[in-house]
């Protein structure tokens, strides 16, 4: 009989958890008769900016929400460029242009993963007006050197945190660096809602103001709109049940990056690249993505011994249909276009039990030593 699966994630253990605080939670929400930023947003708002050190948070409806009023928020419109990486969801994209800003493309660096901070300049021109760094898979971006550059071209900075909650540059938490950071509560985030939202979080009191005003209509008075604005609105609920999560967040944060260091272990010697450790940074371990020359072989001898895998991402945004061939600097990606031939996404989430986790390692050994 095989072994059962071990999925990439797993959200229905995550609620299982903590089924009894949410069901607590959730009815206490239903009965008070009001569903949409009330009391809960308003105290996760300060809860979260209080765990992240920063001023301000506002909830919002999602992650990719959240890009687009942080960027609206910071003064960025139409025909605006936003200098930003391919190796991201496609949501980071859809954000910039649904406010009818351009979005420009540069390079990562092999070992971060991130936005590679010499080649910014390179694309800068007068209708360049922020950087939209990706924290992606939990690593920090190079925040200083970005913000340098930044600083001397008279650029915003947008961090994109959807896959980051917890993750340090110098014992500072990212979303703290730049004008603006966007958060993603989907489901599968370290910080995950059992639905939709987002937050947008800065240390700027009118960054913070004129976001309070875009995410509902514009108004300053209800009913009454001042500018036009969004209708994205974090609901009574999900903000709930975030409370709730956020209580454990560094708990799971600890554990995910436990997992990680076994796999970094079972890795050592097999020909493949884990996700590297960057100085003075802390990884978030979103996702365990690793680099394998051989990826699609290693994915099938996983899914053979029952161990579900997954791509982050199957296609760079740039070779994606929607955008291919026309968004500036996508012929300069050498690194992201290499990176995408070997990556692979391994289960990690703090629900893996040792005994998963030891399957894993024992499939990983198994293939680098061309066992069954």
């Amino acid at each position: 009989m095989s072994e059962p699966q071990i999925p990439v994630t797993n959200l229905k253990l995550q609620y299982e958890r903590h089924a009894r605080e949410i069901s607590r939670v959730v009815e206490e929400v239903l009965r008070s008769g009001w569903y949409i930023l009330g009391s809960q947003v308003k105290a996760f708002e300060v809860e979260f900016a209080a765990w992240l050190g920063a001023e301000y948070c506002l909830g919002v409806a999602s992650g990719t929400d959240a890009v687009s009023l942080a960027l609206a928020s910071c003064g960025i419109g139409c025909g605006d460029e936003v200098i930003t990486v391919s190796h991201s969801a496609v949501a980071t994209v859809a954000a910039i242009e649904r406010i009818g800003a351009v979005p420009v493309f540069v390079d990562i660096t092999p070992g971060t993963r991130c936005i590679d901070p010499a080649l910014i300049e390179k694309v800068i021109s007068s209708a360049t007006k922020a950087i939209v760094p990706v924290h992606i898979y939990g690593q920090p971006a190079p925040m200083q050197e970005i913000s340098a550059v930044a600083a001397k071209y008279g650029l915003k900075v947008i961090e994109d945190c959807a896959q980051a909650h917890g993750a340090e540059i110098g014992g500072q938490r990212v979303g703290t660096f730049g004008d603006a950071a966007a958060f993603s509560f989907y489901p599968t985030k370290n910080l995950g809602a059992m639905g939709d939202g987002g937050a947008v979080v800065t240390n700027k009191t009118d960054i913070g103001a004129q976001c309070r005003y875009l995410r509902e209509y514009g108004w300053k008075e209800r009913y009454i709109s001042y500018m036009p604005g969004f209708n994205s609105r974090l609901d009574e609920m999900q903000a709930a049940i975030l409370r709730i999560k956020l209580k454990y967040l560094e708990e799971d944060n600890r554990r995910r990056r436990h997992i990680a260091s076994l796999y970094d272990h079972a890795l050592q010697g097999a020909g493949v690249t884990p996700p590297q450790e960057i100085k003075d940074t802390l990884h978030a371990m979103h996702l365990y993505v690793i680099e394998s020359n051989e990826r699609d072989s290693l994915r099938l001898h996983l899914s053979v011994k029952n161990i579900q895998t997954a791509l982050h991402y199957p296609v760079p945004i740039h070779l994606q249909p929607a955008y291919n061939g026309r968004i500036k600097g996508c012929d300069q990606l050498p690194v992201t276009e290499k990176l995408y031939e070997k990556l692979l996404t391994l289960p990690l989430y703090p629900e893996l039990t040792d005994a998963e986790v030891n399957r894993v390692c024992q499939a990983l050994r198994s293939f680098s030593e061309g066992t069954a």
